[in-house]
């Protein structure tokens, strides 16, 4: 039986109801009401807003019979209970025990919607055959505390005002705080300013405002006839004080950004790519379900503040950028959203359009040890809490990532094999060098040719490559590796970036420039090899410890340097091979550690769980070796492990139990967020490889090199975009096991060609690919 057809669900954070949009999301209980719980409340840029927020009738609350979220921006709740007063039933509950709040019902509906704030509709509805009259009541506090203090110890000290304006029937609440901060010679006094304005826009009956120890209640009289109903309709209004982050662009006005909002979405899923299948009896629907999920996860994702208008003659009405998870993720994250962006690439360039110019926006410029900033550094996340705007901790803009410089230059890349905007890759050529020159400068700690890592900060991330939790490098004994460490995969970003982007400078005329970088990253690649591999594994070391000796723990790694073309070819079948042991390959997917490691644990995140991220990475490694058979087997399992997830979303990362018939589905991570950007970016991987799609705009030129399973025996992409193009194509498995394709509809100019990828090292060596396309541009 498929997982599809079985009755597991899994849902990540079980006990919670979570909508978002923009920089804001609100969280609540199982019960759909904020009561104070850690992580629970109404934030607004990672600040809680609202702490608590019940409804009650006579002092009561009601009982939740169906609640659920609609759309990602979109939330719905039932409650009843007997209606006050009821004088129809007795104590005969009959033979099905029936509850007179289920035979004499006062039912209130909740109706919640997200934009710039919260719209919530109250509706009270009496399906009695008598009139009832009770006192409902809305009980609401904020406490403004950081993400990261609802569940911990307070550590800003401010003071909030609370108001009650009968005139504008409103509950404000007023946040002020400052700090003076000194930290490394990084010093400074800030200060935030933060409010929220419950305000009751419309009732049928008037508010009555009643102060209370902490916060405030707003109460109304209701009655209600047999069979009526009584409606109220209360905004969440919030404000902050202009953010760094924000540019000083204005905010979108809070009764625009519901119909705006939503235009900008309609606009975007109008013109992504989609995926179809006429098939029923295979894996096929579950595919196409997934990747339709994904799609509009990434939507649900967007950070609209920071939506940029399209430049001239770049495809998309608007560019923008992603949040990387929900529900503790609503910021900006450099790597995170660049492989969202690149992996996305098949829906539209809208995200890459957005994401490459605001992480150049806030590019280091200056050495800072306090924040891990260097000229040319690219930034690892970007927080509005108020601890980091206040300078608890220097993540309000923090560059403690060794990744995210290496995956610029490859996601800009990108931007230009799918459009051929040349005044695009011309706007990014600087942004990208100056990265690659930190690499270079900063991220080779030793002079010694390799990429290492070492916060400078007090407060820094210790572990600063993809694993980046402070216990993820572990050695073949299990005892953690301090820093300075060259991991396996930083060493492969940076041989990929160098590569890739010597590839766009040849394309832009800067020859010689190209000519350097792709022989430094054939110097690397050479280093490299000889360095890290361990023949008797048939595998790589994880890393390099400070001493230069090799971390041999077996773990996820070196499937990132499949997918940079870093691995020789006649080497990597073994690498694949060795992703597929039984240690690795949990059936679901492949483990961030090996479970013979003795610091194995399912539930960690890095020591053994399983990201889904990765798992894209994988796919289109497979694609680049040809390894046909890995790739359908990694793409299956994370299609069938996606259909056990509530909505066939691929949460953040899920446990690295077994597949058996002991252990059908696994555990998650406790605190997976769901949806997550770049779990979502990473089923398109695994259709691009699998259909062997490569984009080349500036040639006006489509690869694809189907290679379809028994499983998806037939997939149709709708509205792919390459440059100024759009095609329908038609893929399919022919009754020799071969698969074939068929161009249905092409809008502009697009040559359509069936060959492998030019990466692919099937057909010729990445190192070439530059010249063999720069050959072929007009007036080469």
């Amino acid at each position: 039986m498929t997982p599809a057809r079985t009755l597991v669900r899994l849902r990540p954070r079980p006990d919670v109801h979570a909508i978002s949009r923009d920089f804001l999301s609100l969280i609540t209980g199982a019960d759909g009401s904020i009561d104070g719980g850690a992580e629970h409340g109404l934030f607004v840029h990672e600040t809680r807003m609202l702490s608590r927020y019940r409804w009650t009738v006579d002092g009561e609350p009601l009982a939740p019979v169906a609640l659920s979220a609609v759309e990602p921006h979109t939330w719905l709740g039932y409650y009843i209970r007997e209606a006050p007063g009821n004088e129809e039933g007795g104590d005969d509950h009959g033979s099905g025990m029936m509850d007179p709040a289920s035979e004499y019902t006062l039912e209130l509906r909740i109706d919640r919607r997200a934009a710039a704030g919260v719209r919530e509709r109250v509706c009270l509805t009496n399906y009695t055959q008598q009139p009832t009259r009770f006192r409902l009541a809305l009980d609401a506090d904020a406490d403004f505390a950081d993400l990261q203090e609802t569940s911990g110890e307070r550590t800003q000290r401010g003071t909030c005002e609370r108001s009650w304006d009968e005139d504008a029937r409103a509950l404000t609440f007023d946040y002020r705080a400052e700090h003076a901060f000194e930290h490394q010679g990084t010093s400074g006094t800030a200060a935030v300013h933060r409010r929220l304005a419950v305000r009751i826009c419309h009732s049928h009956s008037p508010p009555h405002y009643e102060a209370l120890d902490a916060g405030g209640r707003i109460a109304f009289d209701v009655e209600i006839d047999a069979g009526g109903t009584w409606t109220a309709t209360v905004e969440w209004v919030p404000e902050t004080e202009p953010l760094k982050l924000l540019d000083g662009r204005p905010p979108t006005p809070f009764a625009e950004s519901f119909a705006d909002w939503d235009a900008r979405d309609a606009a975007f899923l109008g013109a992504a790519a989609t995926f179809e299948t006429a098939e029923s009896g295979t894996l096929a629907p579950v595919v196409t379900a997934a990747l339709d999920r994904a799609r509009r996860d990434l939507a649900a994702l967007r950070l609209y503040s920071l939506d940029r208008p399209a430049e001239p003659g770049a495809a998309g009405e608007r560019a923008w950028t992603v949040a990387a998870g929900l529900p503790i993720y609503l910021a900006l994250y450099g790597r995170d959203t660049l492989t969202a962006a690149w992996q996305a690439a098949p829906l539209g360039p809208e995200m890459l359009a957005g994401t490459l110019p605001t992480l150049a926006r806030f590019q280091g410029t200056e050495s800072v040890a306090w924040r891990d900033e260097r000229p040319g550094r690219m930034l690892h996340e970007m927080h509005t809490g108020p601890l980091k705007v206040l300078g608890y901790a220097p993540t309000a803009r923090y560059y403690g990532s060794a990744t995210t410089s290496a995956f610029f230059p490859v996601a800009a890349a990108e931007h230009w094999h799918w459009t051929g905007d040349r005044d695009a890759a011309f706007r990014h050529l600087g942004p990208a060098l100056d990265a690659i020159r930190w690499l270079d400068a900063h991220g080779d700690r030793d002079g010694d040719g390799f990429y290492e890592y070492l916060t400078r900060s007090s407060q820094g991330t210790k572990h600063q490559a993809w694993k980046d939790s402070p216990d993820a490098i572990v050695g073949a004994d299990g005892r953690q590796v301090e820093p300075p460490i060259a991991t396996c995969e930083e060493q492969a970003y940076v041989y990929q970036a160098k590569v890739v982007f010597a590839e766009v400078l040849w394309s832009l005329g800067n020859r010689d420039e190209a000519r350097r970088l792709f022989q430094e990253a054939r110097d690397l690649k050479e280093r490299f090899n000889e360095a890290f591999w361990m023949d008797d594994e048939g595998f790589f070391a994880m890393g390099l410890d400070a001493d230069k000796n090799q971390i041999k723990a077996i773990g996820s790694n070196p499937g990132h340097c499949l997918a940079c073309g870093i691995v020789p070819a006649d080497q990597a079948r073994r690498v694949a091979d060795r992703l597929f042991e039984p240690d690795l390959w949990s059936g679901w997917g492949v483990r961030t550690l090996s479970d013979q490691n003795p610091a194995y644990n399912p539930y960690s995140y890095h020591r053994g769980s399983v990201w889904p991220v990765e798992h894209g990475t994988f796919a289109l490694a497979f694609m680049r070796y040809g390894l046909w058979d890995h790739l359908h087997r990694l793409a299956r399992a994370q299609f069938e492990v996606s259909s056990l997830f509530e909505h066939g979303r691929l949460p953040e990362v899920f446990g690295g139990h077994a597949r058996n018939d002991e252990q059908p589905f696994p555990a998650f991570y406790p605190q997976a967020n769901s949806p997550q950007a770049w779990s979502a970016s990473a089923i398109f991987c695994f259709a691009q490889a699998m259909l062997g799609l490569y984009p080349y705009a500036p040639l006006k030129l489509l690869v694809v090199d189907p290679h379809l399973p028994e499983w998806l025996p037939e997939l149709t992409v709708r509205g792919l975009r390459v440059g100024e193009a759009r095609a329908t194509i038609r893929f399919f498995r022919k009754d020799d096991g071969s698969s074939s394709y068929r161009v249905e509809h092409i809008e502009g100019t697009l040559h359509v060609v069936r060959q492998p990828s030019p990466w692919s090292l099937t057909a010729t060596t990445g190192e070439r690919l530059a010249d063999a396309l720069a050959s072929l541009l007009p007036g080469k």
